[in-house]
């Protein structure tokens, strides 16, 4: 009997920059497909010299573009991997382990989360940042509800072990004020998927939220342990759900 295929999905927009690295981690995979949301840069370019099978177009919604991932991969199973990401060898080696036996339907992965150069190993809570994500699945088993930013998802199926060898190794932002941009960026994704739904929430639940995520940022997750580092992370964290609701209730034109 063949090993069950591996197929590695990658979601970029305008990463030439960072698609060499990440598509040079997944080679060890049985298929490569790229799903190109609107680039005008090269990525489709080093995409097609790596081998990968490029799907080009343009989605408002990141749940949509990964769906239309998904449905083009004809592996087994699907390793999702985004442009700032990295397989290393110990994941990729469990990877393989993991799906010629596993009767479940998906799986964590672990996240090493780097900030520039520093590894940051704590603090990482709510929307802002993880140290697992579940990024192994059979092909059929997940599917992204329609969202801009943090989709949830559908699973068809059992969850199975979290791998613990290796790490997705997340090149998450380059410094403190590119931290800064990424929070300001998926707060407005944030604020367009609140006015979509209907349902905005309220401030006094909202700022209940930032005092409760800095906590279990800074004190569940141990955010404390990385000093200064960890109390950035915890504002950040908590100002994630609060920053996304005053721009839908008071910018909302803006975030249509």
């Amino acid at each position: 009997m063949s090993p069950p295929r591996l197929s590695a999905l990658i979601v970029a927009r305008n990463e030439e920059a960072r698609l060499p690295d990440c598509l040079a981690s997944v080679a060890f995979a049985d298929e490569v497909v790229v799903v190109l949301d609107r680039s005008t840069d090269e990525s489709a370019a080093i995409a097609a010299v790596a081998g990968a099978v490029i799907i080009e177009g343009a989605w408002e919604l990141e749940g949509d573009r990964r769906n239309a991932g998904l449905a083009a991969c004809t592996g087994d199973w699907v390793l999702e991997v985004d442009a700032d990401e990295r397989v290393n060898a110990p994941l990729a080696a469990a990877i393989r382990a993991t799906i010629a036996t596993s009767p479940h339907a998906w799986h964590q992965v672990p996240v090493d989360n780097y900030v520039g150069e520093r590894l940051i190993r704590y603090g990482w809570a709510g929307s802002f940042g993880t140290t697992s994500v579940p990024r192994l699945s059979r092909r059929g088993a997940k599917k992204w509800r329609a969202q801009r930013v943090h989709p949830g998802l559908d699973w068809t199926g059992q969850e199975g072990p979290k791998i613990t060898e290796g790490a997705l190794v997340h090149l998450v932002d380059r410094d403190i004020s590119d931290m800064l941009r990424r929070l300001d960026k998926y707060s407005s994704a944030k604020a367009a998927d609140l006015l979509a739904s209907g349902n905005i929430g309220t401030l006094r639940s909202n700022v209940r939220r930032f005092f409760s995520r800095g906590f279990k940022s800074y004190v569940s997750r141990r955010g404390y342990r990385e000093g200064g580092w960890g109390v950035l992370l915890a504002l950040c964290t908590g100002a994630f759900p609060l920053l996304s609701y005053l721009k839908a209730a008071l910018e909302p034109d803006r975030h249509r």
